[in-house]
């Protein structure tokens, strides 16, 4: 079985840790953001529920449809603006979070970097000593190819030269 760990190298390794380490600290900076889009969605289902029961039980309690009427209607003011205000601490969770991953991204981009240029270091090097053995295996076999297939391998003398 192929072994992962041990085909790779420190600097590819280096930097597979450099990336997950920025991508583990990215998320954990979007989960926050999500966390706070929960809790912020929660406060309003809590507060819509709240408000629910409150003109229900007013307009159960009324006399006439007038009063009814006069309870939807001191409803829609404070809903609109509710909504902006919703609209508004989405807008600003959006704004602090892309704040946050800058700052995140930031802070890895040097490491990441450092880790990147190491790594096409090595790759450039091992190509570079790779092609230097191909070339030298190619070599080897053309010096062979040209060398003259009478030649006896004991001796090193042409079979032309000798007399039998």
């Amino acid at each position: 079985m192929f072994d992962f760990a041990q085909a790779s190298s420190p600097a590819a390794k280096a930097h597979l840790q450099s990336q997950c380490s920025m991508a583990s600290d990215l998320s954990k900076q979007m989960f926050k953001a999500v966390q706070k889009v929960n809790e912020l969605n929660n406060q309003v289902a809590q507060t819509v529920m709240e408000e629910s029961i409150s003109s229900t039980q007013q307009m159960l309690t009324s006399r006439d449809a007038s009063e009814v009427l006069f309870v939807v209607a001191g409803q829609a003011q404070p809903i609109a603006g509710k909504v902006r205000a919703y609209q508004q601490r989405l807008a600003d969770i959006a704004a602090g979070t892309q704040v946050d991953l800058a700052k995140t991204a930031e802070s890895h981009i040097a490491q990441t970097t450092r880790t990147a240029q190491e790594l096409a270091q090595e790759v450039t090097q091992k190509a570079s000593e790779e092609t230097q053995r191909i070339s030298q295996r190619q070599e080897a076999a053309m010096e062979k190819l040209v060398t003259p297939i009478n030649t006896r391998p004991d001796t090193g003398k042409s079979t032309s030269s000798s007399t039998h």
